[in-house]
């Protein structure tokens, strides 16, 4: 039995775009980074944004769980445990990304220009 690392956290490693050597001394090459980045931009807002709604469904889960095993209606107990336990260490590492976030912006803005 496998277990995925981030993957079952609902996050999936970023690739970093790569240019073709060619275009990289060319002048289309300047127009391209920037709509690459917006669309960088657009792909880390929706990484984002599912990353938390797979936290949301990790939570939903658990406590469906958490209410069969509490009716009885749950067979096998360590399913509950295993969610709940993923759900608590998804919680666990978007906090942590979310404080070194906040810390880093405060960083910058500490900054003098």
């Amino acid at each position: 039995m496998s277990i995925p690392a981030i993957g079952a956290a609902g996050f999936t490693p970023m690739v970093m775009p790569t240019l073709p050597s060619s275009s990289v001394n060319s002048v289309d090459a300047a127009s391209q980074a920037g709509a690459s980045s917006g669309a960088a931009g657009a792909d880390f807002g929706n990484l984002l944004s599912k990353g938390l709604e797979n936290l949301q469904g990790l939570h939903q889960q658990a406590d469906t769980l958490a209410v069969k095993a509490a009716t009885g209606d749950l067979t096998a107990i360590h399913d509950y445990t295993i969610t709940a336990t993923e759900a608590s260490v998804a919680t666990q590492l978007t906090t942590a990304v979310r404080n070194k976030a906040l810390e880093a912006f405060q960083e910058i803005m500490r900054m003098s220009v």
